[in-house]
């Protein structure tokens, strides 16, 4: 048999790539199996077989110099390169070592490629993505809207990408090994993909969906039951019978599946034990929650200011970020990225820092245009005929599809009422030059202070974001950061005729920001952000959604002196200002049911934080509903209704989790669990976490970060579950239990700081161009 596959390997080799050639041998290997006793393959042996090289040294074409790559014991690599060209080449390579897969799917979602791994069921999606898709041109004012030399940037990480999976050959991570999937080429345009975050389609279904409850209640009563903050009076649009609009347009919006991929196994591994997918039953983000603040100088211990951030998605393994230190002459920044983004999207240098929480600025908005037979459409009195774009969809097991994609002046076109001959025109600022989410953040390197990065906001286009920064002068700055549609007769709620009555204006210039505010701090929590008289509204949130906010400004109401153990502390703030009154109502008496008054005591004690181990904040789950019932009917409870409560709250707790008191804890409800995307004996380990929706520690923060400018090393984060992707490594899950303790590690940033942290060394080394 050991012959055989000899033979056959160098022929295949001609004819297929290195995952291909892999899989062929190894079906081979398993056909032919039965010929002499073998064990059969084992997952996590797959795996480990697969991991990437992180020690010694590798040669790569396509490096100027030699390179060297320090990760330190918590798996955060720190590139030094001698020029930017190597600089970034190395990390598009060091990051797909760590995340191909995840980045391979990211690239195949974004471009409209699911279909040809995932069969007939992702076709609608592919065709909406390529129609939203970022159509060009790709020029100079596309590529230095991130960088001055933002080409250079983009073709080098995407050549390190490259060089790695050329590198990896046969060795590639384990999930291509598994599916036969075969990762395709990276392209600078890759890397500039409009995403989800920079794709505002909830702004655009949320005007379909208002425009139907205002048919159904009426624009008043929709208006209140929306809750605009702030709250505005509801114009209905002139020119556009909203009884006409079609309610499929809705449908052809919600197409994209932007969830975890789950392509099927191969059928060598598919009966393996632990090939299934597990089935995530973990508490889940349902609240904006993310969180930033900085802290100027005079309010802080060190006398430089503090920046904290911990911006928030949904929890996933691998993590959404990664951390990355980036180090070359005139370049230098450490913080999280996303994997297929070049540079520090959140972090620091050596003279600032900077984070961002969602603002929720309003960048899309709903056309409805007269279409002809011709399939022409009429915008501002003008009759045009779309750009017509066909491409072919690639279908796994069956005939490839066809996408004809239409794109006019206002958008694309992405529904079309043939009944009324009426085409839905989608115009969003991800259309503009420059509008690919977070890049512009690849400038931040060369900005000495907060000054020079709210100059440098005006490149920041998307996502909508509250960018602060703090440096070492001792400035502290927040704006409102993003492309901003001037809409000079109408607040973008609804869909509007392409009549050429409701047209953008340009971009907003008047966004709204702070340069050292006489209090001392800025925070921003997701909240109603406009300054007062501020109009017209960049957005309208639904309620103010002002619990997080309200908590950040009652602790920096204090006179200080903050640290940044304190920062650290309060990002995992669970205070619960009802649940700390309520529990004064359990002190001075005692229970006559034994576990009632174990919780009556644990009650009596507590202070209203959520942490995971707390007995009293499980107990209040259920105790405070009925609290809240007795409190609004004026009835003050007595020591046997409050008894009856905590025998509810035992009763339920008992039925939840057993009879063991100490399984009582709130961590029980507040546990993330870590399943890897499709396979089950790759999932990360559950983890239970203080905190959780509507608190400060809510539960989306995977990343977090908090910097005290005194000093570049003065800086600490953490990364659930870990930094690497891939199964089997050290880095794989090695950050979940110490996320769950709430614990961070540090960021070295000086050599000798990461000198003293280092653990693997990876020397990369040119190699000849052939």
């Amino acid at each position: 048999m050991t012959r055989l596959v000899d033979r056959v390997r160098p022929v295949l080799s001609r004819r297929t790539t290195a995952p291909a050639l892999m899989i062929a041998v190894g079906a081979l290997t398993l056909l032919l199996g039965a010929r002499q006793p073998s064990q059969p393959p084992d997952l996590n042996a797959l795996a480990r077989a697969a991991l990437s090289r992180i020690d010694g040294s590798t040669t790569l074409t396509g490096l100027r110099a030699p390179v060297e790559v320090i990760r330190d014991r918590w798996g955060v690599p720190h590139i030094y390169a001698q020029s930017l060209d190597d600089l970034f080449f190395a990390q598009g390579f060091v990051v797909a070592q760590d995340r191909l897969w995840q980045m391979e799917m990211y690239r195949r979602m974004y471009r409209g490629e699911l279909s040809a791994i995932m069969g007939p069921g992702y076709v609608a999606h592919d065709r909406l993505a390529r129609l939203l898709r970022f159509r060009g041109p790709h020029d100079e004012r596309e590529w230095t809207s991130y960088h001055p030399a933002g080409r250079r940037v983009f073709d080098a990480f995407a050549r390190g990408v490259n060089a790695f999976i050329a590198q990896a050959g046969t060795r590639l991570p384990v999930e291509f090994t598994l599916t036969g999937v075969e990762p395709g080429r990276w392209t600078a345009e890759d890397l500039v993909l409009r995403t989800q975050t920079a794709m505002p389609l909830a702004d655009a279904i949320a005007e379909l969906r208002l425009a139907r409850e205002v048919l159904r209640v009426g624009a008043d009563s929709a208006n209140r039951l929306a809750r605009p903050s702030p709250y505005r009076a509801l114009v209905l649009p002139e020119g556009l019978d909203l009884a006409q609009l079609d309610s499929a347009a809705i449908t052809a919006l919600q197409a994209l599946r932007t969830g975890d991929v789950k392509p099927p196994l191969l059928p060598a591994y598919a009966a393996l034990e632990g090939s299934g997918a597990s089935v995530n039953n973990g508490v889940q983000e349902d609240s904006p929650g993310s969180n930033n603040w900085v802290i100027s100088g005079r309010l802080t211990r060190s006398g430089k200011p503090i920046v904290a951030n911990d911006p928030h998605r949904a929890v996933e393994n691998p993590s959404f970020r990664y951390i990355v230190h980036l180090d070359a002459p005139g370049y230098r920044a450490i913080g999280a990225t996303e994997p297929v983004l070049p540079g520090v999207m959140i972090g620091r240098t050596e003279r600032l820092a900077w984070g961002l929480t969602i603002v929720g600025t309003d960048q899309s908005d709903v056309y409805v245009a007269p279409m002809d037979d011709a399939g022409r459409v009429q915008i501002a009195g003008v009759w045009e005929a779309p750009r017509v774009v066909r491409e072919v969809i690639a279908v796994k097991g069956a005939l490839s599809d066809t996408a004809t994609l239409r794109l006019t002046s206002r958008g694309p076109v992405f529904h079309i009422d043939q009944t009324r001959r009426m085409a839905y025109l989608l115009r969003s600022t991800a259309h503009l030059p420059g509008s690919a989410g977070y890049l512009s953040a690849l400038r931040y390197p060369a900005l000495r202070d907060c000054r020079e990065f709210l100059d440098a906001q005006r490149y920041y286009l998307a996502p909508t974001e509250n960018m602060i920064c703090g440096d070492v002068d001792g400035n502290i700055a927040w704006q409102a950061s993003a492309a901003s549609p001037r809409r000079p007769n109408w607040h973008g709620r609804l869909p509007v005729p392409a009549d050429g009555r409701y047209e953008w204006r340009g971009l907003r210039d008047d966004l709204p920001r702070e340069f050292n505010p006489s209090r001392g701090w800025i925070a921003t929590a997701n909240h109603d952000i406009h300054p007062e008289g501020y109009d017209p509204p960049l957005f309208f949130k639904r309620g103010p959604a002002r619990e997080r906010q309200d908590r950040l400004e009652q602790q920096f109401a204090t006179p200080g002196p903050f640290d940044a153990a304190h920062s650290r502390q309060l990002q995992h703030d669970a205070f619960n200002a009802a649940g700390a009154r309520d529990a004064r109502l359990f002190a001075g008496w005692t229970a006559q049911d034994a576990e009632a008054e174990r919780l009556r005591a644990a009650l009596a004690a507590w202070d209203g934080q959520h942490t995971r181990e707390s007995l009293a904040a499980a107990a209040y789950r259920f105790v405070g509903p009925q609290l809240g019932a007795r409190m609004r009917a004026d009835a003050p409870p007595t020591a046997g209704v409050l008894e009856n409560a905590l025998l509810v709250a035992r009763d339920s707790l008992r039925a939840r989790f057993g009879a063991d008191m100490t399984q009582w804890r709130w961590g029980r409800f507040n546990r993330s669990e870590l399943p890897h995307p499709f396979v089950a004996a790759y999932d990360a380990p559950a983890v239970e976490r203080h905190g959780g929706a509507g608190f400060v520690a809510a539960v989306g923060a995977t990343y977090r970060e908090v910097f005290d400018l005194v000093h570049p090393d003065s800086s600490w984060a953490t990364n659930l579950p870990g930094q690497s992707g891939q199964p089997g490594s050290p880095f794989y899950a090695n950050l979940v239990e110490p996320f769950g303790r709430a614990e961070y590690f540090p960021l070295a940033f000086t050599r000798e700081a990461v000198e003293r942290f280092a653990a693997h060394r990876l020397r990369l080394v040119p190699g000849r161009s052939r």
